[in-house]
């Protein structure tokens, strides 16, 4: 009974960990899945269009029929912040994605997406959100993992070096023709580069302005997410028409095609927002964004087999220097969450009650994990005796 206890309970604790080890699974299949599509003509404009359009599709049912109750009313200032963030979701960061992704390689999107939680730091210390304090440990763990990221970011965009060679792609390279080699050394690398950082500029951006957005819809998120997606789908077809003047651009679309704009909509925008939002209610956001580099190396393992990518060697290089800054950032937004979280369970004295000579401290029971308070508060009563001051006798003039 002992061993099937242990068991249920090691089950129990690894469900987090297995799931966000599937979700980057997930994502890597995506990003492979993309790149095939993108190869074959497929425009990233009419893509995101039919991305978010299954993604709204698959989402707003749950929200209709979990979150139909009591929902906010959308005034005016509420549609600008769901406008705004369809553009930089939906348009300008999955546009840019797409294109960066067209013009380098998986592996590279995924490392330069792991510049996420330094962007998200720099554009809250400059919107006043977050308070930069050099002499604590965090915040100087915060700093030197964002200068590390920029400095990995940069070393990736500007230098290519050499092709780094594994042992299961020794043989796989030796087929590739001349043309696919040509190709591959003509693709515009600094463009694409360029591109990926406003990508992940515009992803920092909406997790910023988000944080507004979720006071109004706290009780309803899948509501806020369709709404975005709908929304982002709406000003995506008209960038569309704007920039594809060929209206057979919306044709074109093969089994890959069609497969990757399902599986991006399905996983990527819908199961992964549900399994993430679990993840980080159990475990708290930075044990989720802990495994993105692991997507990383899934995407390098698998670009090699089934897109032939090359790795090379100033791309290892930045994207070591980038996953060190991505921990370094975590670490310290894990030591400031501690910090306040502490300062959270410290209980108030609430009531002061002296008689007989004693102080008697009333103090509310507050459970160990700091998070919720009892129904029931009791009372705790410490007692500490206060000396009396001497009297002092009259004396006789």
């Amino acid at each position: 009974m002992k061993k099937m206890g242990c068991c249920a309970n090691f089950l129990e604790n690894s469900k987090p960990y297995f799931a966000m080890i599937s979700l980057q699974f997930g994502y890597a299949g995506m990003n492979i899945i993309t790149k095939k599509s993108l190869n074959g003509g497929m425009s990233h404009f009419v893509l995101v269009v039919y991305r978010h359009a299954i993604a709204t599709a698959v989402i707003a049912p749950f929200a209709f029929i979990f979150e139909r109750r009591g929902q906010p009313k959308i005034t005016f200032p509420v549609f600008m912040q769901i406008f705004i963030l369809g553009l930089l979701g939906p348009v300008i960061d999955q546009n840019f994605y797409y294109a960066g992704l067209k013009f380098t390689s998986p592996t590279f999107s995924c490392a330069m997406s792991n510049m996420l939680p330094a962007m998200t730091f720099v554009m809250a210390v400059i919107c006043r959100m977050e308070k930069i304090e050099m002499k604590k440990v965090r915040c100087q763990a915060k700093v030197v993992g964002t200068v590390s990221t920029v400095a990995g970011a940069m070393l990736m965009t500007l230098y290519r070096g050499g092709v780094v060679k594994m042992f299961w792609t020794k043989y796989i390279h030796l087929h590739t023709s001349a043309a696919d080699n040509a190709a591959n050394e003509h693709q515009n690398w600094f463009l694409g580069s360029i591109l990926l950082i406003i990508a992940t500029l515009a992803w920092a951006s909406l997790f910023v302005l988000q944080t507004k957005a979720l006071k109004t819809y706290k009780d309803h998120q899948l509501s806020l997410t369709s709404l975005v997606c709908f929304i982002g789908t709406l000003q995506a077809i008209a960038v569309t028409f704007v920039m594809e003047h060929n209206t057979s651009v919306w044709n074109r679309t093969s089994k890959t095609d069609i497969i990757a704009a399902a599986y991006a909509g399905i996983v990527s925008s819908s199961i992964s927002y549900y399994v993430q939002g679990l993840v980080i209610k159990q475990k708290g956001p930075v044990f989720a964004t802990a495994f993105s580099p692991l997507m990383m190396i899934i995407v390098a393992i698998m670009g090699s087999f089934i897109l032939l990518e090359k790795i090379y060697l100033g791309g290892v290089i930045g994207a070591v220097l980038i996953v060190i800054g991505l921990y370094a950032v975590l670490w310290g937004k894990h030591k400031e969450s501690k910090e306040k979280e502490a300062e959270e369970i410290i209980p108030e004295p609430m009531k002061c009650v002296q008689g007989n000579g004693n102080s008697v401290l009333m103090i509310e029971d507050i459970e160990a994990n700091g998070v919720e308070l009892k129904n029931k508060i009791t009372a705790v009563a410490i007692s500490m005796p206060i000396p009396e001051p001497p009297i002092k006798t009259n004396q006789m003039p």
